[in-house]
């Protein structure tokens, strides 16, 4: 094993806040930023940063069924999801966070309204969305230090926290990989996606288990906490099975990084050529 510290690459300052983009206001996407205003005051307590600076980007729209696993209610049906939670925070909170409407795509970091981000959070549920984000971040002009990807499925699902390979995150044995290096899988879209989100309570409710979302946001959060205030990790993301209870945590280890990348290779190469 060649477990190390991963130390902080944002310099702390008290006088300016760190940018944070939220993609998705889904179960987990809404979880998370449902959870940031708590992570915002906490950074004002201990003086490191001025709080959080952060933008909601979604283009969905709430459903009824949203309802049920999602922080909506009725009178929100028909509205857009990230409108709805960033007002709701802002008059709460007192803060001035910004919702994007809209889908991410491979031009987002061009148009105007969004610059350099410190952290992307994304909260999507496809493979497609994640190789867009992953494509957008690898550029070499791209200046975003972290991208925090939460995922899961029916009764698990897993964080992983990484720097991607672009200006500001230079080629190091220490840069912390991504979820797309450590597992390219999860944004290959060509064996084809999972179900559609259901169309009723029910079906909802059997499709993912409950709490399911709320669970690996708030793991997430945590290791943010953590990393912000400290400076340093010794993890950089989780995995959470339900029917276990058990949350495993992903060390920063230079080796087991080479040691899954490989294991990955070779699960690739046995896999019929389509």
């Amino acid at each position: 094993m060649m477990r190390i510290e991963h130390i902080l690459s944002l310099r702390a300052d008290a006088r300016r806040p760190i940018r944070v983009l939220v993609v998705g206001a889904g179960g987990t996407g809404s979880a998370i930023t449902m959870g940031l205003p708590y992570l915002d005051q906490a950074l004002r307590a201990w003086g490191r940063f001025a709080g959080l600076d952060v933008v909601l980007m979604d283009a969905d729209t709430v459903s009824e069924t949203n309802c049920i696993r999602q922080p909506f209610s009725v009178s929100d049906i028909g509205q857009n999801k990230a409108t709805v939670l960033i007002n709701r925070i802002n008059l709460f909170w007192g803060t001035h966070w910004r919702a994007e409407p809209r889908y991410f795509d491979e031009n987002t970091f061009e148009k105007n309204r969004i610059t350099t981000i410190d952290i992307l959070i994304g909260c999507v549920d496809s493979r497609a969305a994640r190789r867009v984000i992953a494509e957008s971040l690898f550029r070499h002009n791209n200046g975003t230090g972290y991208w925090l990807d939460l995922g899961n499925n029916a009764a698990s699902g897993q964080f992983v926290l990484g720097q991607p390979l672009n200006y500001s995150n230079r080629r190091s044995a220490q840069r912390l990989r991504t979820v797309s290096e450590l597992y390219p899988e999860i944004i290959d879209a060509e064996p084809g996606e999972d179900p559609l989100p259901s169309c009723s309570a029910i079906e909802a409710l059997e499709r993912q288990e409950p709490f399911i979302n709320q669970t690996l946001a708030m793991s997430a959060l945590s290791l943010l906490a953590r990393l912000l205030r400290y400076g340093k990790i010794a993890h950089h993301g989780g995995f959470f099975n339900a029917a276990t209870g058990k949350m495993t945590a992903l060390a920063v280890d230079t080796e087991l990084w080479r040691k899954t990348r490989r294991r990955n290779r070779a699960m690739q190469a046995k896999l019929p050529v389509r």
